[in-house]
Order: C-alpha cells, then structure tokens, then sequence
C-alpha cells in the first residue's frame, strides 16, 4: 500500500461528499432570478463559493463555482507525493489554460478577470502573467509543458493551447486517455467544420491520432480517419450542427467512466482522477443551473441541465 494514494484517495472520496448533485442543480434551475439561485446555493450543503470580486453577474457566478473547484483540486494535490501529482497536474491544466486564454485576451485588448489560484498545479502561469506581449507570452509557453505554437496570432495560441492540454492529458494520465482523444476528436471536427479553418498538417503528427484528418471533407468522415479512441466522441454526429449534443454525450462518457474508477483500489491513481472528473461535471451541471435561472429558463440553457443531470 502507498500512504500517499490512499490519503488522496479518501480525500478525493470526502470531496465528492460536497457534490451539489442533480436534485440541487434542478432547484436552483427553478429560481425565479440569478441572485436567487445564487442565494440558494450559498445555503446549500455543495462546497462552492457563490460570488466574486468583479460582479454580481452570470459569469461571475459562474467563475465562482469554477475557482472552487480549482480550489479544490489543488487541495486534493496537496495530499498527493509529489511523483503521484503529476497526472493530476495534467488534468488540471484546464485552469492554467484558462488563465492564459485570459492573458491573451488583455494583451489584445479586452478586460481580463481574476486569474484562478494555481498554487502546485502551475506549471507556466507564474511567468506568463508577467508577460506584456504575445511574443514574450509564446515564448514563456514554448519553454514550458504547453510548447512552442508556432504562430503569435491570438486564435492559433488558444487553438494550440487545447490541442496541447488534450494531448498532455492522454500521454500523462492513462485513466483520461480516452476522454482527451475524444475531446481532441470533437474540437477539430469544431476547427474544421463550424469555424472552416485549414489545420497545420504537422499538427497531425503531434497529436498522435494519425495524420490523415486533416483533409476530411465532413464530420463522418473525420469519424473514419481518427483512430477509434478518440472517434467515438463522433459517434452520430452528420453535421456540424450535432456537435454540441456530442459534447453532452462525451460528458455522459466521462461520468460513467469516472463513477466506476471511484469504486477503485485506494493506492492507486483512479479513485483521484475519477473524483476529478466527477467534481468537474458537478461544477458544470451547477453553471449551467445558474444559467437557467439567468435567462428565465431558455429552451437551450435547460436542454443543457437536463443531458447533465
């Protein structure tokens, strides 16, 4: 038995405790206003912060949720060695990517929020919130697990980024494997089809996920090139416009997965990992509430809740 597994393991065990769940999420769904729904989850027993320092907003709230859980991750890191964290780290990134797509926002113009807490998860933000150009933020992330992008255009840099973290997820941590190339899958059918951008061939190469989809002429042909580990996130989608319900259904994949590696040995990586995920859906399904709740309860915003819960 490793101590340092099984500590992070019954800890990341105790987190889920805090899980709002779907009979919470359809509570706040149903709240006449946002300030409302915030106000029930404040007295909820789910773990999460119900307002930030920029504003009583939607996606204020809903960054409040999200720093929570990033919270929450660097804790459940804190009672992992050292070596186990790694993988963790990975998956974690998220938060880094998203603090970066942040930076690179504000470079260009626009109103940056509070950046999420990183703490032992960072693996570049430290320099990069430092930097005062694209160039210097390219290079800062060229030295560091992210790579070189090869180009400084602000959408290429955020289409990297996703392409990395996807990436670096599959080669670090075995139990997402799956979940990342069928993520990758769905964010290139997206490039390719609903944005209508040619992709560096070379890309093909570093993603490991063979070097034909480039040229796919449609979704289910992009389905035929890709390797079966990350093609079956395209399972059904014929057009572009069911990709956001395959974005739904990769979540459903991942909740199952991830409710069966809970179930796991303790001294290993899959009780953590799967806690993650599962943590990862609460915090959306909760978002999405708030939206619900937000916009009076839109078609769109509930068909959202409903494929989460």
């Amino acid at each position: 038995m490793r101590p340092g597994w099984v500590a992070g393991s019954v800890r990341a065990r105790l987190l889920l405790q805090r899980r709002a769940g779907p009979v919470v999420a359809r509570r706040l769904a149903g709240a006449p206003s946002l300030g409302e729904a915030v106000d029930a989850l404040r007295v909820s027993s789910a773990g999460y912060a119900t307002s930030a320092p920029t504003g009583p907003g939607l996606e204020q709230a809903q960054r409040a949720v999200a720093s929570s859980l990033a919270l929450a991750v660097r804790v459940l890191a804190a009672w992992l060695p050292r070596d186990a964290a790694v993988g963790l780290r990975a998956v974690a990134a998220w938060f880094e990517l998203v603090n970066i797509e942040d930076r690179i926002a504000y470079l260009t113009g626009g109103a940056v929020p509070a950046p999420f807490e990183l703490g032992v998860l960072s693996s570049a933000w430290d320099a990069a919130a430092e930097t005062r150009s694209l160039d210097e933020l390219r290079s800062v992330l060229a030295r560091s697990a992210w790579g070189e992008s090869g180009s400084n255009d602000p959408r290429e840099l955020e289409l990297w980024l996703r392409l990395a973290w996807g990436r670096r997820v599959a080669k670090q941590v075995p139990e997402a494997e799956t979940w990342a190339a069928g993520a990758l899958a769905i964010v290139l059918a997206t490039e390719l089809f609903v944005a209508g951008r040619l992709l560096d061939p070379t890309m093909a190469r570093e993603l490991g996920l063979g070097e034909s989809w480039p040229s796919a002429a449609s979704c289910p042909d992009l389905r035929e090139r890709l390797p079966p580990r990350a093609a079956w996130a395209l399972a059904g989608v014929e057009e572009p416009s069911d990709l956001w319900p395959a974005e739904l259904a990769w979540w459903e994949r991942v909740r199952l997965d991830a409710a069966t590696l809970v179930r796991g040995r303790l001294d290993g990586g899959d009780v953590v990992i799967g806690a993650v995920a599962l943590l990862a859906l609460d915090a959306l399904r909760v978002n999405a509430a708030l939206a619900v709740a937000a916009r009076g309860g839109s078609d769109r915003a509930q068909e959202v809740l409903d494929a989460l819960c």
